[in-house]
């Protein structure tokens, strides 16, 4: 035991690093490695977003701190990104996870790939009253939860794609996962209950130690390196538990 908890910290804290300055990558770095150490499908989702309940804050926080978050740009997410994530986090929770584990891998080598497409495709600046903002953030909620991780991927890597400012996108989704999360974890005690997710712990002690680093690294790492990077992990490893 005392050896998995150190395992769920380190993990914790170098998803939470990575996804501080990316304002990706948390969820998706996190439930890729609970799944090789061969945590369910939806425990390893569960534990990650209850873990993402603590880390969000304290990254939004601080991302609020150093003023990084656009309010426009969370009034327009949160709404939809919460109600997507309990529709998910509620089809997870019903469906044998044996029978979801491969495609939960499959869809994180997507995932992979869209960072991967995103850190090197041309931006053009759109402004925070684009359509696409809702749909974004349902969708990005919804696959969130089912796949245990997503949001960041889905809603940061579209909108920075869309052309809306970098900076502002990062502290916004950022801000705004945790009203996501907090739903999706919510939905998931209900259905799972507390007991299945004790490791959680370990998760959130790495996590909030890390995350007042992000908003820092946000404006002193090379971001398109850093997203090769993490794509290629996410690949890497998802294609070894399909494979």
């Amino acid at each position: 035991m005392t050896s998995d908890i150190f395992f769920f910290i380190a993990v914790g804290f170098c998803a939470q690093i990575v996804d501080g300055a990316l304002g990706m990558a948390f969820g998706v770095l996190s439930t890729t490695s609970l799944l090789a150490f061969g945590v369910p499908a939806a425990n390893a989702s569960a534990m990650t977003h209850v873990t993402e309940m603590f880390t969000t804050a304290a990254s939004g926080l601080s991302h609020t701190y150093h003023r990084n978050v656009d309010w426009r740009l969370v009034a327009r997410l949160a709404p939809a990104g919460m109600i997507g994530g309990a529709i998910g986090a509620t089809l997870l929770a019903n469906i044998n996870g044996k029978v979801i584990e491969p495609f939960v891998s499959a869809y994180l080598i997507a995932i992979g790939l869209l960072i991967l497409y995103k850190a090197f495709r041309p931006q053009n600046r759109r402004e925070v009253r684009d359509w696409a903002v809702p749909p974004v953030g349902f969708c990005g909620g919804l696959l969130d939860a089912i796949g245990g991780g997503g949001w960041g991927p889905v809603v940061t890597s579209t909108l920075i794609g869309r052309g809306h400012d970098l900076k502002r996108v990062i502290g916004s989704t950022n801000f705004t996962e945790f009203a996501v999360t907090l739903t999706i974890s919510i939905t998931f005690v209900v259905t799972l209950g507390w007991s299945e997710l004790n490791s959680a712990i370990g998760l959130i002690i790495g996590g909030v130690i890390a995350a007042p680093f992000g908003a820092i690294l946000v404006k002193r790492l090379p971001v398109r390196a850093l997203m090769v990077a993490v794509s290629m992990v996410i690949i890497t490893t998802s294609a070894l538990r399909i494979f």
